[in-house]
């Protein structure tokens, strides 16, 4: 069994005048992949962000832990610097901040990552040629402009350059036509290869998932999560959707929640 990541215990969470989270527990090991489904409007993108530290949601209950430490109140960039990654469903735009100096600021930011201006230099093309990212991009404004398949490129030339333990990607398949699907996939799985970190995946496509090994799946609905199982619960889901989930209009004790059958 793989030593414990990530602890979500009992966690509720939501905005200043909305709760969204209710009581929620996950568990992730070491180097395992996580697949977390729902209906738009679960929760699913809210919990990839309260985990991240996101200041525009607010822990009413339970804690997070991170490689034995609790993280619960510490801000996103500590949580970064201890490893975790969040990737956006919509990347922002940083204008006045080339792609390049956000990148070398922020490697510089993690000691085990520091290295020369040449190195640097030479890992960051290394990266960008294997995601098919013209190197011209690297001299403009972080997302500024780019496709929504080019922004998806950036967080997975991120990815690769930083070497998080864990990995949260947010709805990265979103919108991407079937070349782009192809170099994202290509890009997590060089993750996995080359750094060996855990992955929770939140998705709808189960497309992205189909190069993957999948250790658990968890389905959320109405901010609960209602349902766990093996990666045998993905063809499930892609073959019937959520209905048999979205039945349970009170999920408080929902009988559904455990090991899915």
């Amino acid at each position: 069994m793989a030593t414990q990541l990530l602890s979500v215990s009992s966690l509720s969470a939501g905005t200043d005048d909305k709760p969204i989270l209710h009581d929620i527990d996950l568990s992730v090991g070491e180097g395992e992949c996580h697949v977390l489904m729902g209906p738009n409007g679960a929760g699913k993108s809210t919990l990839g962000h309260v985990i991240m530290g996101d200041p525009a949601y607010r822990v009413t209950s339970g804690s997070i832990g991170f490689a034995g430490e609790d993280v619960t109140e510490l801000p996103a960039d500590k949580r970064s610097l201890a490893g975790i990654f969040l990737s956006y469903q919509a990347p922002v735009e940083v204008p006045g901040v080339p792609l390049y100096s956000f990148l070398r600021s922020i490697c510089q930011m993690r000691p085990e990552l520091k290295t020369t201006a040449r190195k640097f230099r030479e890992r960051v093309g290394e990266i960008a040629e294997s995601l098919d990212l013209d190197q011209s991009f690297l001299m403009r404004e972080l997302n500024v402009g780019f496709s929504g398949g080019e922004k998806k490129k950036i967080e997975m030339l991120q990815l690769l350059l930083l070497r998080p333990r864990l990995a949260i990607l947010d709805e990265t398949d979103s919108g991407l036509d079937v070349d782009a699907l192809g170099i994202v996939s290509r890009g997590i799985q060089a993750y996995r290869d080359q750094v060996g970190g855990a992955l929770v995946v939140i998705t709808h496509n189960t497309r992205i998932l189909e190069r993957l090994e999948v250790d658990r799946t968890h389905v959320m609905v109405k901010g609960h999560m209602v349902a766990e199982g093996p990666a045998d619960l993905i063809a499930e889901i892609d073959a019937r959707g959520f209905e048999r989930f979205e039945r349970c209009e009170d999920c408080d004790g929902c009988p559904m929640v455990g090991d899915a059958q």
